[in-house]
């Protein structure tokens, strides 16, 4: 939903973004096909399948069983999946944004500068976003470094988003441009918005949740 919110809302609001659009300026694609297909093996295979063997949470025996008729994907995390996936779309073109010279903030960079680096911020989202989908409820920070196999593979993904960025042979592949630190820097503390906006809408959850059970005062 990162991806899909990325594309669709960088080609409505090409022209407030600086991504062109205006009168017949062609508008340019926030992200390129093969920049998506490298998402989608760099974050959805190793991060993935090292979430398959992260230790059972400590609250599992506690709850209760789901209902026959209960959905895989309920209501509620519906919800989870929609506004995260949104939030990733603002922050990769709010990245995009700030380094295109036009645009609600003035850049200096080129479009394959802004469109590299809205591209590492959607990886590095999406790296957060597996700490966050350890659990629908406890905090990511919670028994952070349990499961072993999960850091192996963010930091494999790091890795290689680096690499595709800086190499100039991955470079010509998949339309990159080398980011300076400052570049890096605004990349991955955008990023970070996942994680901060998952954990409070897992805080309110949980408040939620203890107000619900509570017991009714006696009058």
């Amino acid at each position: 939903m990162g991806e899909v919110f990325t594309v669709f809302l960088g080609v409505i609001f090409a022209g407030t973004i600086g991504l062109g659009g205006a009168g017949s300026e062609p508008v340019a694609l926030p992200l390129l096909a093969t920049q998506i297909l490298w998402i989608n093996l760099v974050t959805d295979s190793g991060p993935a399948l090292a979430m398959g063997v992260d230790p059972e949470r400590d609250d599992v025996m506690a709850r209760p069983p789901r209902k026959m008729t209960d959905r895989i994907l309920g209501r509620r995390m519906w919800t989870g999946i929609l506004a995260v996936g949104l939030v990733m779309g603002i922050a990769t073109l709010l990245t995009i944004d700030i380094f295109l010279p036009d645009g609600l903030v003035h850049g200096s960079d080129s479009l394959y500068v802004a469109r590299t680096a809205g591209f590492t911020t959607l990886v590095f989202a999406q790296l957060f976003n597996a700490f966050t989908s350890r659990s629908d409820t406890a905090s990511a920070f919670h028994r952070l470094f349990a499961n072993k196999w999960l850091w192996g593979a963010v930091l494999l993904a790091a890795a290689l988003q680096f690499a595709v960025v800086e190499s100039p042979l991955l470079q010509q592949a998949f339309g990159t441009a080398s980011l300076d630190a400052a570049h890096w820097a605004v990349c991955i503390g955008i990023a970070s918005t996942v994680l901060w906006f998952d954990e409070l809408r897992k805080m309110f959850y949980r408040s939620a949740r203890r107000n619900k059970s509570a017991p009714a005062p006696r009058g």
